[in-house]
């Protein structure tokens, strides 16, 4: 085998640890900049039915829309940025390009390369019809995208089905699915010791035991299997139950934090529920990671943070990217 190809792909991983109620808690700002977001995995020990207000908030996420071979242009027009680049909460992502390999697109509310929110580029500006012919008649530049918008307006539904009626597009709705786990090795966490030094264990572990929680791997392997050897790590216990619930989609950051606020409250209730831990993921082609913190895929695409919510408010946050990537915020 190659020599490249044994190295391990690095990655960067930051950890913190705060509380909701602490006025100086950076959570809310951690999701509002992880703007691209792909998949959503909640997992909860001693659960086994769907709590219906976390239900409530899966199936109230916003729809997206995949469009096909739409000009780059058409997201500079006076009346698409008046009506939603402005306004916030929009947001648009080239689809199926990949980050290391040719052009990729992403639109924000922010400065990414183009800041559509700048004086300079208000239409009927100089810049701004030299920036919009560039991209129509010189650089025709034509992409298939995903695009969502969060609790959108009737009158802003209007002007973007107007701009998506010129094109082939697809309305979608993030698939949502849930499951109940049954007897599962489950690692120990307190909410004082996120560096696993003594009464928790590691965090790398405990995310690499995520994963192959959400992939259905078994974590009870024989030392001598042929096929794995994998175990939960320690210090950890049995569960005789967990509810895992995933939804897949273009999620917008808005909708993460609403799933956010009504884990808090359901942990906040009286229930056998140690911890919650909610793992988002970035698109691992997306140009930015956090606000315009740039992202490549290089090896392993690393692009996701995970909280884990105890019973007194206090969180851990989890934060990983890869290794030629800013370090997150």
């Amino acid at each position: 085998m190659s020599p490249e190809l044994e190295k391990c792909p690095r990655s960067l991983l930051v950890c913190e640890k705060s509380n909701f109620l602490n006025e100086k808690s950076r959570h809310d700002i951690h999701v509002s900049k992880h703007n691209f977001n792909y998949k959503i995995s909640v997992l909860i020990p001693d659960c086994e039915a769907l709590p219906a207000n976390i239900s409530s908030a899966f199936h109230s996420f916003s729809s997206y829309y995949l469009v096909r071979e739409l000009p780059v242009y058409q997201l500079l027009e006076e009346t698409f940025i008046e009506s939603h680049v402005k306004k916030g909460n929009f947001y648009a992502l080239s689809y199926n390009t990949k980050i290391d390999e040719e052009n990729t697109i992403a639109l924000l509310s922010s400065v990414v390369t183009l800041d559509l929110t700048d004086k300079s580029l208000t239409p009927g500006t100089k810049r701004y019809q030299r920036v919009l012919s560039s991209l129509k008649d010189r650089l025709p530049l034509r992409y298939d995208f995903l695009l969502t918008k969060y609790n959108t307006g009737s009158d802003e539904d209007q002007t973007l089905i107007k701009l998506l009626s010129q094109y082939s597009y697809e309305e979608h709705k993030p698939a949502f699915s849930h499951h109940t786990l049954k007897n599962i090795p489950c690692p120990t966490l307190y909410p004082s010791d996120i560096q696993g030094k003594t009464l928790s264990c590691d965090p790398h572990h405990f995310l690499e035991w995520l994963g192959a929680v959400n992939l259905d791997i078994s974590c009870e392997n024989a030392a001598d299997s042929f096929l794995s050897t994998y175990v939960c790590p320690e210090p950890q216990s049995s569960v005789s139950q967990a509810l895992l619930c995933t939804v897949t989609g273009f999620i917008s950051p808005e909708n993460v934090f609403v799933l956010l606020q009504e884990l808090r409250q359901y942990i906040d209730e009286p229930k056998f529920t140690p911890w919650i831990s909610l793992t988002v993921h970035g698109f691992m082609d997306s140009p930015v990671s956090w606000g315009a913190t740039e992202h490549g895929f290089l090896k392993g695409g690393e692009n996701l943070y995970n909280f884990v919510c105890f019973k007194n408010q206090d969180y851990w946050l989890h934060m990983a990217t890869g290794a030629q990537d800013g370090c997150p915020p």
